[in-house]
């Protein structure tokens, strides 16, 4: 590709990135990025982002609920609760991210399982303290 692809692709990353995740969580976490860790974000931001989230295949709910699932099966507690967030924003209700957390617990295990829950608790109810309904 191109040079002005990838900067399109870079762009439309991060517009979907503020979309699931919200504009001030990107911002707060692009600014604290050095320089050694700009390359990685940059490549999350334009292929993660850009090139997978923006394709027209899956609703952003589904991917929201499928990043949920892996990220409890890789025990990525920090993102798993950034896209916890992410699923609310994408439209997911508190019982869909239930049941995606249910799943896991069969084929990710049970440790994996109830670390999530606890984690989706914890967001869920910091999401309820900010004034943000989750259906």
């Amino acid at each position: 590709m191109s040079q002005v692809d990838n900067e399109t692709r870079l762009a439309e990353g991060l517009r979907m990135r503020k979309a699931v995740l919200g504009e001030e969580h990107v911002e707060r976490s692009m600014a604290k990025v050095s320089e050694f860790g700009r390359p990685v974000q940059e490549l999350v931001t334009e292929y993660c982002w850009g090139a997978v989230w923006t394709r027209d295949g899956l609703e952003r709910r589904t991917r929201s609920l499928l990043n949920l699932a892996m990220l409890t099966a890789l025990n990525r507690m920090h993102e798993f609760g950034v896209h916890v967030r992410g699923a609310v924003r994408n439209g997911c209700s508190r019982q869909e991210i239930q049941e995606a957390l249910l799943q896991t617990a069969v084929y990710c295990g049970v440790p994996a399982a109830l670390e999530s829950f606890r984690v989706a608790e914890r967001v869920l109810g910091e999401l309820a303290a900010e004034g943000v309904e989750v259906p």
